[in-house]
């Protein structure tokens, strides 16, 4: 269950806090909906919650905190807005990717794609989906990682009717399961519909806590919808004979020719009209607002719907209203609900979900929506979970393959152009690196790419749908540092090797000689690629910018160099001795299989202006990652 205990928004400047000590309880096997007009404080109040706000109060799920939880997503499943993937991912493709996050199989993909009725559109990229095909995405998300809690802010928000009836049954199935679900709304009769405990807010103070049975009797008013093109006299007549008669009648004109009467009935208003010769387009009986000035409340719910969904039915004829509202005997649902249940189910505090449901996919209630099955065995937490993910998060978009065409398409062409200029030394000419240019484009594009490893997780926030921010976990930039590196060796090799080719190509055999030191100019590459490359990665996590990581790759040979430079100009006090005699001679032990040579080599690159800079900037954004990792915790 969720126990919300004095939630309080940090206050504005000279206005309210936004939510104002909330207190309410969401019950295992219950759908619980917080109802409010728009602005009542709903969102802050989930906010709040997932403590994703400042303010003041605590909430529980299942008696602990969600900071306190060692896997959120696992307990909690989160819908807040529009999903925030990648517009050139597919579908499951984005699935995918968090399974890998939340350690659960790649099938699970497709097993909640089955649940929401996304199958057919699963290599579909998600910035060409409907917005209800995209809240169903959402709620595949927070699905996934199989939770017992879901917490769905306006779920139904540019669903069709006939959607949200779907995503009705489909959160009473979880609770009948066991599940707890809480979920906003701005539709009173939505409310009615769905849930069985409701909870009003109204500037964001708590007004009422009640069943859903009691919601409707104290909160929902009969009224009769009127159509008519003398909308306005029949108005006048209706007040007329209320006060003739001393009954308590409300006649409200919500625009147009429509009225909404209420304290009266459909033969009252009909033989009104007939004695008085007003023509009626539409008189229906309806149940389904709080009174005269709820209408507010259901045109800002309206509005928010796309043109392109299926128009929303302001009225519904009698019978069907009768239809609708009739319970089944011995359910539970609120009256529209009849349906989306069926026998069988858990009662309304039945027990808590265990890994075994009661109900699978395919084996739903009658006329419910399916749930996918659960995840009965979950790996242990591994080290290449990070890896994985951050696999999939490069590989599933195009951005990567075409810097990488990129690259190699205009090194190959300045390698060319080098080669007929000449005077350039070979190892330049293999790694198409011009005097004038203060990187080459193999070693600015393994940049880009590290830089987009961090700039995409905070443009397209995947990870940080249900935290907020995206998390800066050690094993996060580990992952990213690693892929990037890999990439960037990879990058580096097919380089010179498409460079070399060419040339062998153009120029003959005489171009592309094998050097004597073949080996430390490899490695000085292959550092170079590599470490620019992790600055980026680096450089875009401390300052949450692909820009800034792309600039910061491009500052270390403009100025870090120069100030290199400087320094190693300076006075100095060493022996002329090579450094492995020195670690000889200072070391008691002796160095096995001649390691103080190639310990010589790595600081010798190192040394030179570039690597040093490069080492400088790396150590330097490495320990701000560190301390914004640090300072985000203490928050």
């Amino acid at each position: 269950m969720i126990q919300a205990i004095g939630l309080t928004s940090s206050p504005r400047k000279e206005l309210p806090p936004a939510v104002d000590d909330v207190s309410f309880e969401a019950h295992a096997g219950r759908v619980t909906a917080l109802l409010g007009a728009p602005g009542a404080g709903k969102t802050a109040a989930l906010g709040l919650m997932l403590e994703l706000q400042r303010g003041r109060g605590i909430t529980y799920f299942r008696g602990r905190p969600l900071h306190r939880i060692p896997h959120p997503a696992r307990e909690v499943g989160v819908l807040l807005g529009e999903v925030p993937g990648h517009p050139a991912r597919t579908v499951r493709g984005h699935l995918r990717m968090l399974c890998a996050a939340s350690g659960v199989p790649g099938r699970r993909a497709d097993e909640v794609l089955e649940a929401v009725g996304l199958v057919s559109l699963r290599d579909e990229r998600l910035g060409t989906l409907s917005r209800g095909m995209d809240r169903r995405l959402g709620l595949a998300c927070a699905l996934l990682p199989d939770p017992h809690t879901l917490v769905l802010d306006d779920p139904a928000r540019g669903l069709s009717p006939g959607e949200k009836q779907w995503l009705h049954g489909l959160l009473r199935t979880h609770a009948a399961q066991g599940g707890t679900v809480l979920c906003t709304t701005a539709d009173p009769k939505e409310a009615a519909r769905i849930a069985d405990h409701v909870v009003t807010l109204e500037g964001g103070r708590l007004v009422a806590d009640q069943e859903a049975a009691e919601f409707r009797r104290t909160r929902l008013r009969p009224r009769v919808a009127v159509r008519s093109p003398h909308a306005a006299r029949l108005s006048v007549l209706l007040a007329q004979e209320a006060r003739t008669t001393q009954r308590s009648v409300e006649v409200v004109r919500e625009g147009g020719n429509r009225l909404c009467v209420y304290g009266s009935s459909c033969a009252a208003i009909g033989e009104t009209a007939f004695r008085n010769g007003i023509v009626v387009h539409q008189l229906a009986d309806e149940v389904g607002d709080m009174g005269p000035g709820a209408g507010a409340v259901e045109q800002a719910a309206d509005a928010v719907e796309p043109a392109a969904d299926a128009p929303r039915q302001a009225v519904a004829a009698a019978p069907a209203e009768e239809a609708t509202l009739t319970p089944v005997p011995g359910d539970r649902t609120a009256p529209g609900e009849a349906g989306a249940e069926g026998s069988g189910q858990a009662s309304p505090r039945g027990p808590r979900r265990t890994g075994r449901r009661t109900l699978h996919a395919g084996h739903a209630s009658d006329g419910g929506a399916a749930l996918p099955p659960p995840v009965s065995v979950r790996p242990a937490p591994r080290p290449l979970r990070p890896v994985r993910y951050e696999i999939r998060r490069a590989t599933g978009v195009g951005t990567g393959y075409l810097v990488g065409a990129v690259v190699l398409l205009v090194s190959a062409l300045t390698a060319v152009l080098l080669a007929r200029v000449g005077h350039t030394p070979q190892p330049r000419l293999l790694a198409a690196w011009p005097q004038e240019l203060p990187l080459p484009p193999a070693a600015l594009g393994a940049g880009l790419l590290g830089a987009l490893a961090f700039g995409d997780e905070f443009r397209h926030p995947a990870l940080a749908a249900d935290r907020g921010t995206v998390p800066r976990r050690l094993g996060l930039l580990t992952a990213k540092l690693l892929v990037a590196s890999a990439t960037a060796l990879v990058l580096a090799v097919l380089t010179v090797g498409c460079d070399a080719e060419l040339l062998y190509l153009v120029y003959g055999a005489e171009v592309v000689r094998v050097p004597a030191d073949w080996l430390p100019l490899s490695a000085a590459w292959l550092g170079l690629v590599t470490g620019c490359a992790c600055a980026g990665v680096l450089a875009a996590g401390v300052f949450r910018s692909t820009t800034a990581g792309v600039a910061a790759v491009v500052a270390v040979p403009l100025l870090v160099v120069p100030l290199v430079r400087k320094v190693f100009e300076g006075p100095s006090v060493r022996t002329p001795a090579p450094l492995s005699e020195r670690l000889r001679e200072g070391l008691p032990l002796r160095w096995p299989f001649g390691g103080e040579h190639r310990l010589d080599a790595v600081l010798r690159v190192i040394a030179q202006p570039v690597g040093g800079a490069l080492a400088l900037s790396l150590a330097v954004l490495l320990c701000a990652y560190l301390i914004t990792n640090l300072r985000s915790r203490v928050r």
